[in-house]
């Protein structure tokens, strides 16, 4: 009677728990099934061990047979363990939600769909579903690119202007160009940086923010595209890499 009075409390204790537990916290929403059985087992464990004890049966040789399987048991799940325990530290730390678009440690790009006790699992912009072990995702190196105090997402177009170009006109025509594509936000406004003198360029970086990291390759291609266009009409000039050769002397004909 009391072992399942207890499992009943636990279980109440374990939700309110859960739904009030915030960021940080081991029990989640999420998480609560696993220590609710964990709860369970060792409530019902304290209880055999107690009522062997009260019937005067020794339980050494008992516990030195469980420490034994344990261990065999330990040895042979390990890895699922490791996913199992990686999958409680990922949701308990959140370092990402399902939504978020995150970049892996290998470079893969793509949005988180389902976080589990054992596995996460990543939709990529190929729209190929990726599933990795929690305890391979727990130990790399995460890049979330919707964490942060918002979800923007700074787009760099980097353009080079040919030598003895017309620099405020073609810097002008950048920012008007961000400021006049509508999947750019408004604030922060776009600005340009004029990085360095390159070989055969001088070399800006156009900065700009759009609303969610999914719309980087869209919003830089029409950027780019708009870009080139104005700069044709402008005559600005788009070097690309060239050598002038001189011949200091001609050679004699033999």
């Amino acid at each position: 009677v009391w072992t399942i009075a207890l499992i009943r409390f636990s279980k109440i204790v374990l939700k309110q728990l859960a739904w009030l537990s915030k960021k940080g916290r081991f029990i989640q929403p999420q998480t609560l099934p696993l220590f609710d059985n964990l709860v369970r087992v060792v409530i019902i464990g304290l209880a055999i061990y107690i009522t062997f004890r009260i019937w005067g049966i020794d339980m050494t040789a008992w516990l030195a047979s469980a420490g034994i399987v344990g261990i065999a048991v330990g040895f042979a799940a390990k890895d699922t363990l490791a996913n199992l325990f990686s999958g409680v530290f990922i949701l308990a730390d959140t370092p990402y939600k399902i939504g978020d678009y995150v970049v892996l440690d290998e470079g893969r790009r793509g949005k988180v769909t389902h976080i589990g006790i054992r596995s996460t699992r990543f939709l990529t912009r190929d729209d190929v579903e990726i599933t990795v072990p929690n305890s391979i995702v727990g130990n790399s190196k995460i890049i979330n690119q919707t964490g942060g105090p918002h979800t923007k997402f700074r787009l760099r177009v980097k353009i080079g202007l040919a030598y003895g170009s017309d620099i405020e006109e073609a810097r002008e025509i950048l920012v008007d160009i961000a400021k006049e594509t509508e999947e750019v936000c408004k604030s922060p406004e776009p600005r340009i940086r004029f990085r360095t003198f390159g070989e055969s360029s001088l070399d800006h970086e156009l900065l700009c923010w759009v609303n969610d990291p999914e719309l980087r390759g869209r919003v830089t291609d029409r950027l780019n595209l708009t870009i080139y266009n104005r700069f044709r009409e402008e005559g600005i000039e788009i070097p690309y890499a060239k050598r002038d050769v001189y011949i200091k002397e001609m050679p004699d004909k033999q």
